[in-house]
């Protein structure tokens, strides 16, 4: 019985309906039938409970429960002897914890559902970790006993004591409007306890919106005031839950830039990112998550920044020895199709126009779009891109009227509302019904975008990563010339945005199909574009959108504006921000090298 507690058995609170079901997860069920109660399953509980101590793995009940409600998962034996944290019986499980540095920025990176969100929780002082002992938590003088040796038990003893004053930037931003109810100014004004104010409201660009209501403020908009508003009070640990969220690249950067601003010797600074660009230029070094989304995660020790991204994109840790993911995950550019190696069988021509919107307009240069071609929108919030995609899509008519091609489009947008009363598969089939029964877009698309573990899940109950998945796969299954997709890495991870890549890419080759794409995360840009349309000009005032050009030229004019350089690993190939200043950053800059240098 040496693995007598290494087994985790999750119930699915939101699938299990023992009222629905004849109770065969304990009709099916060996040890039950030996008269143990292994399985607890009645018509008056609200769950089914689920014994892992009497549990012996067989799977039985996960195969035969009707509502997909269990899953059974057999841990490394080490591995139990290092539970952090569990909410209840047959909830998720939390291995380890990050260890946090003074005057470094960790950084946290792994799949939704590892417990990311919790572990800062816990390292805030909001949770109690329980070791894994929900039904009789252990004192704090345990909790300390139990990470001994390690760098949290001096932190868990200044936890204890209250010295640390920890503050989280949430993840879910939206939430902030509904309880602040004053304008950002004061509002900044009445949390200020550094004198870095000013800084900020320059370096976040909230000049403009200061007197705005902050129930009033856009997406992008209030998550740099959450910055703000986290950045301008004294603490001794500051933690940023996915900041870059709503923001375009420029934004990101400067919103990179003042989190480093915060690091001094004494304090923690600790943010979980999914561009994996940014949060390679944000971290000194990071930890990974991995496990079963939503089962159980595990919390890896410290890597060097270069270091611990390489071993998420590889998905094997050499350390332990153990592959967390199949497939490596690699940006080489030689896996895309160059562009003269595509055989284009037609162009299409889009005309010059313009279109005013209240105070803004926008000038589009015209020019032609080719078969099994992405063209990658770039510039800042504000200059026009959905207003492009729009126009594209003949959702918007052009201030003269110009008329495109007769060419059926597909349109994904920024923002997903979801209103259909039914489930995943019902929504499929009612919109996409010939395409999401055909084997080839099966395999190319719906199972690479995980549509399965959710399929008879209701739409009104999908998270923002799921609706996004969805929605993606609604978007490609609809035949059409041309696909329109607005920020289609929105609420994904960074495994589901490399994943969601090379889905769209491989579709928009293979069907020979023009995309347009809006995208801020910069790994999925590069990887994705076979041409770029910079949008220049000034935010909700006047643009240009200029005619498409190559990646290279493009990208370099792009990164030129912001100041920054970009070279490629040498392991994946993957995009990597140069330090500003550093000897690669003037390198680059001084021959014009913004982007990609072959190292």
């Amino acid at each position: 019985m040496a693995d007598k507690n290494t087994r985790i058995a999750i119930v699915n609170t939101d699938r299990c309906k023992p009222k629905k079901c004849k109770q065969e997860c304990k009709r099916v069920c060996p040890v039950v039938k030996m008269g143990k109660q292994c399985i607890v399953a009645e018509t008056t509980s609200k769950i089914a409970l689920i014994s892992e101590s009497l549990c012996i793995g067989c799977g039985m009940c996960v195969k035969r429960c009707p509502f997909g409600a269990i899953t059974i998962i057999n841990l490394p034996t080490n591995l139990e002897k290092e539970t952090t944290h569990r909410y209840g019986a047959n909830t998720f499980k939390l291995h380890r914890l990050p260890m946090p540095r003074p005057g470094q920025v960790l950084g946290l990176v792994g799949a939704n559902g590892t417990g990311k969100s919790t572990a800062l929780k816990i390292l805030a002082g909001k949770v109690k970790p329980n070791l894994g002992n929900f039904a009789d938590p252990p004192e704090w003088t345990e909790i300390i006993r139990h990470f001994r040796g390690s760098e949290l038990q001096n932190y868990f003893t200044k936890v204890l004591e209250d010295n640390l004053k920890a503050l989280i930037k949430p993840q879910t931003v939206t939430e902030i409007g509904k309880r602040v109810n004053m304008p950002v100014g004061p509002a900044l004004e009445h949390k200020a306890q550094r004198d870095n104010l000013d800084y900020l409201i320059r370096e976040l660009d909230l000049q403009d919106i200061l007197t705005r209501e902050v129930n009033q403020l856009s997406g992008g908009e209030i998550q740099r005031f959450a910055i703000a508003v986290t950045c301008v009070q004294n603490a001794d640990v500051y933690m940023f839950d996915e900041p870059s969220s709503f923001l375009d690249v420029k934004q990101r950067l400067n919103a990179a830039r003042v989190i480093r601003g915060l690091v001094e010797a004494s304090n923690f600074v600790i943010v979980i990112e999914h561009d994996l660009a940014l949060l390679d230029y944000l971290s000194d070094f990071v930890c990974m998550l991995y496990g079963v989304p939503s089962v159980y995660g595990v919390v890896t020790m410290p890597f060097s920044v270069r270091e611990g991204i390489n071993i998420f994109l590889e998905g094997k840790l050499p350390t332990e020895n153990l592959r967390f993911r199949q497939e490596s995950l690699s940006f080489r550019m030689a896996e895309q199709v160059q562009e003269e190696e595509v055989e284009r069988y037609r162009d299409y021509p889009y005309p010059s126009m313009t279109k005013t919107l209240g105070d803004f307009k926008l000038t589009v240069e015209g020019d032609m779009f080719s078969e099994s071609e992405i063209i990658v929108l770039l510039g800042e919030n504000g200059t026009g891109k959905t207003t492009l995609i729009n126009l594209l899509a003949g959702r918007f008519e052009t201030d003269a009227g110009e008329k495109l091609d007769n060419l059926t489009v597909s349109y994904k947008p920024q923002n997903i509302a979801p209103k259909f009363p039914g489930t995943v598969r019902m929504l499929m089939l009612k919109n996409i019904s010939a395409m999401f029964n055909h084997p080839e877009f099966q395999t190319q698309v719906v199972k690479p975008m995980q549509i399965e573990e959710i399929i008879d899940n209701n739409v009104k109950d999908l998270s923002g990563g799921e609706l996004q998945r969805v929605a993606l796969v609604l978007a490609l299954g609809k035949p059409a010339d041309v696909y329109l997709l607005d920020e289609p890495s929105a609420y994904l991870d960074s495994e589901q945005r490399i994943k969601a890549s090379k889905v769209i890419k491989s579709f928009i080759m293979s069907a020979k199909k023009t995309a347009f794409v809006v995208e801020h995360d910069f790994i999925m840009a590069t990887y994705l574009a076979d041409r770029v349309i910079l949008m220049e000009g000034t935010p909700s005032v006047k643009a240009t959108a200029k005619a498409p050009q190559s990646l290279l030229t493009g990208m370099n004019k792009f990164l030129k504006s912001l100041r920054i350089t970009f070279r490629r690993d040498p392991t994946n190939y993957r995009p990597r921000i140069n330090k500003l200043d550093s000897a690669k950053d003037k390198e680059q800059k001084s021959t014009g090298n913004y982007f990609f240098l072959e190292d």
